[in-house]
């Protein structure tokens, strides 16, 4: 290979490392903003009213895994 095009690739290589780099700095500061809101949201409603919304959340998320669970024995039972 061509010394000229293994420096391309490089170059190429150096600036997707960096696109990664900060790609990732951008998630991290995205999670933490997310926690800051969060946070602010359960002081906002009270104790009280956090715990009944993870509550039904959860039931929320049980339900959706049982009804995806029946899905695919339902598909498993099919071929």
């Amino acid at each position: 290979m061509k010394e000229s095009k293994l420096v391309e690739m490089k170059n190429k290589i150096d600036a997707l490392t960096r696109i990664v780099k900060h790609l990732l700095q951008e998630v991290n500061n995205n999670a933490t903003l997310v926690k800051g809101l969060l946070t602010s949201f359960q002081l906002h409603i009270g104790e009280d009213e956090w715990k009944k919304l993870v509550d039904e959340l959860k039931e929320v998320e049980e339900r959706r895994t049982k009804e995806e669970q029946e899905k695919k024995l339902d598909l498993d039972g099919v071929e």
